[in-house]
C-alpha cells in the first residue's frame, strides 16, 4: 500500500489510478495523516434476466381507465381544472455592497 501527499496525488493522478488498476490501494496524507484511499472498485454484478418470472400476474385490465373514484383520488378534491393558489410573494432584499 502507497502512501502519497495531496499535492502529489493531483499532480500524478493518472498514474496513481494505473497502480489502483494493478490492484494497488493508495493512501492519500494531508500533513503526514491520511485522509483518503484509492482502491480499486468491485465489479457490477450481472443481474439474472426472469428471476421473478412467475411470482405475480398482469391484470388483464392493468391499463384500463381509472375509475371517477380513484382519478379524483389522484388529482385532489377540486378536480384537475381548479386553478392552482398563488404562492405567496417573496420579499426581496437589497444587498449592499462594499
Amino acid at each position: 500500500m502507497g502512501e502519497v501527499n495531496i499535492h502529489e496525488a493531483k499532480t500524478h493522478l493518472s498514474r496513481l489510478i494505473t497502480r489502483v488498476l494493478g490492484g494497488e490501494a493508495i493512501v492519500i496524507a494531508r500533513a503526514g495523516v491520511p485522509v483518503a484511499m484509492l482502491v480499486p472498485m468491485a465489479a457490477p454484478s450481472q443481474r439474472e434476466i426472469g428471476f421473478d418470472d412467475g411470482s405475480f400476474e398482469l391484470p388483464d385490465d392493468f391499463d384500463a381507465p381509472l375509475s371517477p373514484e380513484v382519478l379524483a383520488l389522484f388529482e385532489g378534491a377540486a378536480g384537475p381544472t381548479a386553478p392552482r393558489p398563488k404562492r405567496p410573494a417573496q420579499r426581496r432584499v437589497r444587498g449592499t455592497t462594499k
